[in-house]
């Protein structure tokens, strides 16, 4: 299997797949195409869309065929790999599961747009400032420290449901921008967001992130240069 993402430090859909079957240990081989614009004249946009029509990273490719989009990855994933237990393994729960990633997938618009991934920044001030500017980004905040504070409570931890699932993987980009914006969340909710961070397919990722030296200034809205 390939997987095709965007620059570590920047690309939260591309974290996703990359952290689920890294920490799964799911075997594929990574193909990077950087970030250089995202209009049809760039070079990111002329390669990737020789393999995913959309234009957009993440791709997994298997056997010829081109899966895209990461929920679509993700149930694939699952699909194809049952003894992994990517989903958890009580319907309940798997159905909750699936739940709260399509929530992320299709939400969270005011706190993704104003805290873009950026592994490698340390953005406290800017953290303080949207936070008290929008109250869009308020109930974004508080509405994933509700979700992760109940899962952590009826499934006791560590993890969102127990064990390493998709949940935490699709999550894990989140718990990268409340660190870089250092968002005050509850002292339980820091300890998720380091274990998180400890898992080994994420601490890979951040490995791989800040060893990158590309500074896009189109994906730098807080900074002028590093």
């Amino acid at each position: 299997m390939q997987l095709f993402i965007g620059n570590k430090n920047y690309s939260s859909w591309s974290m996703r797949p990359w952290v689920l079957m890294t920490q799964a240990g799911i075997e594929f081989d990574e193909v990077m195409l950087r970030f250089d614009g995202f209009t049809p004249e760039s070079r990111f946009k002329q390669q990737i869309t020789l393999h995913n029509p959309v234009g957009k990273v993440p791709l997994l490719k298997d056997e010829g065929l081109a899966v895209w989009d990461t929920l679509a990855i993700a149930e694939y994933l699952a699909e194809k790999f049952p003894e992994k237990h990517l989903w958890p393994q009580d319907r309940a729960a798997r159905a909750r599961a699936r739940s709260v990633c399509a929530e992320m997938h299709s939400g969270f618009t005011a706190l993704r747009t104003a805290f873009p991934m950026n592994i490698e920044a340390h953005l406290p001030e800017v953290g303080e400032r949207l936070l008290r500017e929008q109250a869009g980004v308020r109930v974004d905040l508080n509405r994933i420290v509700t979700m992760w504070s109940e899962l952590l409570a009826v499934h006791g931890g560590p993890l969102l449901f127990g064990p390493f699932t998709i949940a935490d993987a699709y999550f894990a980009p989140v718990v990268m921008r409340l660190h870089t914006y250092a968002l005050p969340v509850p002292e339980a909710i820091q300890a998720y967001m380091q274990r998180v961070r400890d898992l080994p397919g994420v601490a890979a990722w951040i490995k791989d992130a800040l060893a990158e030296e590309e500074f896009l200034d189109f994906e730098e809205p807080y900074r002028k240069s590093r």
